[in-house]
């Protein structure tokens, strides 16, 4: 199978592929005590996002560990960086990890702040778009695991063993910068997921060459979405109550999309998973890439312009 691409024939053509009948539906977010009473199940693989020493001293019984950073769950393509691999990429590093096409993964995130809760929507978001419906998310990952009483835990390192992975692309999750151009003139929904400042044009980050935001776009900021910026979500209906004082809808086709695509896969979980919009995508490439691209055509919106 070759590469993802984005081009805007192939996202408007792309059908979503049912999950294999046969399989029971599996929630988006976990908690603790759902762990617990997991540990052993066959098929059910615990996924540790943390870094090896620190998952090498303690972690959930049988889980496994990936390097989010270094394993290649997102790559850099012509400058723009943190994007997508190439779908055999993929396919061979879930592979590697054991992870097959029946297997419920379960995504461990160290959970002590928002951003890297977005670890855990990130790789969630990735195998959505490779096909595969039966993951979760631990709520609070593994911060509120190790604070919770009596938890079984186990030191070393894991044991693996690979078994075949074969993705079948979903995308109508993704949008490239063509789509988001068409789609700012349909009117399509911008969520902006990053801090409110460079939402305003106030800052901005170094992946970022201009100032500013998609135009008409709306601001939620990742950190929003969760208890105290940390990694525990908030409940279903507080976020609705959230959307409605910010007068975000939630019922249209709708964008999210940060500066890397990672706050904005923050925003898509929530949006898509948590509150059921089945018309969300996420602009993975973001405004790395389109702050980058001629300004005629691409052009964005400053809200407080910094004299």
């Amino acid at each position: 199978m070759n590469k993802i691409t984005y081009t805007q024939s192939q996202i408007s053509a792309a059908s979503v592929e049912p999950p294999t009948a046969s399989l029971e539906a599996v929630p988006p977010l976990v908690d603790v005590d759902w762990v617990v009473a997991a540990l052993g199940r066959p098929g059910l693989v615990f996924l540790d996002l943390r870094p090896a020493p620190v998952f090498k001293k303690a972690h959930v019984p049988g889980a496994i560990s990936t390097d989010y950073g270094e394993d290649g769950w997102r790559i850099m393509i012509d400058g723009v960086a943190g994007l997508l691999p190439d779908v055999p990429d993929l396919e061979a590093l879930l592979g590697r990890l054991g992870i097959g096409n029946d297997t419920h993964l379960v995504l461990l995130a160290p959970g002590n702040t928002a951003w890297d809760i977005g670890m855990a929507t990130r790789i969630y978001w990735t195998m959505k778009v490779l096909g595969h419906d039966r993951i979760s998310i631990l709520n609070g990952g593994m911060k509120v695991y190790f604070q919770t009483q009596g938890t079984p835990r186990e030191e070393g390192e894991a044991s693996l063993s690979s078994t075949p992975f074969v993705a079948r692309p979903r995308l109508d999750l993704v949008a490239d910068g063509g789509l988001v151009r068409k789609a700012l003139d349909d009117g399509v929904l911008m969520l902006d997921s990053r801090p409110t400042d460079q939402y305003l044009g106030l800052n901005k980050t170094g992946d970022v060459a201009r100032y500013g935001t998609l135009p008409g776009a709306l601001s939620l900021p990742g950190q929003w979405l969760t208890h105290d910026g940390g990694g525990v979500f908030r409940d279903a209906e507080t976020l609705g109550r959230l959307y409605d004082v910010v007068k975000i809808p939630r019922d249209r086709e709708t964008i999210t999309f940060c500066n890397t695509g990672h706050w904005s896969t923050v925003g898509w979980f929530v949006h898509s998973e948590l509150l059921g919009n089945g018309f969300t995508r996420m602009y993975d490439a973001s405004m790395a890439e389109w702050s980058q691209l001629d300004e005629a055509h691409h052009p964005m919106e400053i809200k407080v312009p910094v004299g």
